[in-house]
């Protein structure tokens, strides 16, 4: 999630630049490439990378072997 803002955040500051807006400085295109590359720095710390997947995750394989395991009733 992340990620995609941060991608975000650079097509803004891209578009800033290359149009020439005058901005504030909290939105020069140079801020904003530097709150993008924090984005970026805590996605791929893990943060913000799918937090309801790990909870998914566990809960399968917690469940998996008892699904799988043979029966114990004679063929």
């Amino acid at each position: 999630m992340l990620a995609i803002i941060a991608a975000v955040i650079f097509v803004i500051a891209f578009l800033l630049d290359i149009t020439g807006t005058a901005t504030n400085v909290v939105f020069a295109p140079a801020s904003l490439m530097l709150l993008g590359l924090a984005c970026l720095a805590l996605h791929t710390a893990g943060i913000g990378t799918g937090w309801y997947a790990s909870a998914r995750r566990r809960r399968r394989l917690l469940t998996w072997p008892v699904l799988m395991r043979p029966s114990r009733e004679p063929a």
